[in-house]
């Protein structure tokens, strides 16, 4: 699944919403959807509704978070798409807006992965094995514009297919957690919805990365 492929086609539905933000500096959006991702990440180490029994509002609170965490993700991607494409609109295009956001989408991977790696539903080592697989991923497409070649946006596992899985993948944990007790699929090995996605990452993300380096190196000859 590479969305990047479909790029013209997501430019059609995003150009009628980047119009309705020309208003807003490029660089305000980049920290808006920043400001998602970091809330995405607090909903998801915070989602365990077994270590976190609300009183008040019984479980569905805790359950509210998953939904809400999928939600900020999905935000987090929508402005983190139109940015960009508003900075063209509004001949606002700088070096330092591009750096601004990269920076960030490094930051907003960390915090999101992260989320999920500090909750209940994925294994420690499991979550950082694949935060350093997605941040080689990203590492190797920008070195390869760093180093004249263009920007690498190809291999298995993009930034917009990670987002679309990462929004998802919180509503389907959801409804495992209303099946299964413990948010576990035991006839997966116990996996939950959470981390069999951190798993995917780690593979497909290393799977890109050795891919980008591959592609750079043969064009740097």
């Amino acid at each position: 699944m590479v969305l990047d492929d479909y790029r013209s086609t997501g430019d059609k539905y995003l150009m009628p919403w980047a119009e309705r933000f020309k208003g807003v500096e490029p660089n305000t959006l980049t920290w808006i959807a920043f400001l998602f991702a970091v809330l995405a990440g607090v909903c998801l180490t915070l989602s365990d509704r077994f270590s976190y029994p609300a009183i008040i509002f019984e479980d569905k609170k805790i359950y509210f978070l998953l939904f809400m965490a999928s939600t900020f993700i999905f935000t987090n991607g929508f402005f983190d798409a139109i940015d960009g494409k508003v900075a063209r609109l509004t001949k606002k295009t700088s070096k330092r807006g591009d750096f601004l956001d990269h920076a960030t989408d490094r930051y907003a991977d960390i915090f999101i992965l992260g989320g999920i790696m500090l909750s209940a539903y994925c294994n420690v080592l499991i979550g950082a094995l694949a935060i350093i697989a997605v941040l080689l991923t990203s590492y190797m497409g920008t070195q390869a514009q760093a180093m004249g070649v263009g920007r690498d946006y190809s291999g298995i596992l993009g930034r917009a297919d990670r987002l679309v899985i990462l929004s998802v993948a919180p509503l389907v944990q959801l409804g495992v957690n209303y099946f299964y007790n413990d948010g576990r699929l035991p006839f997966l090995f116990d996996l939950s919805i959470l981390e069999i996605i951190m798993i995917w990452f780690i593979i497909a993300g290393n799977a890109t990365a050795i891919h980008r380096g591959i592609k750079s190196w043969k064009e740097l000859k």
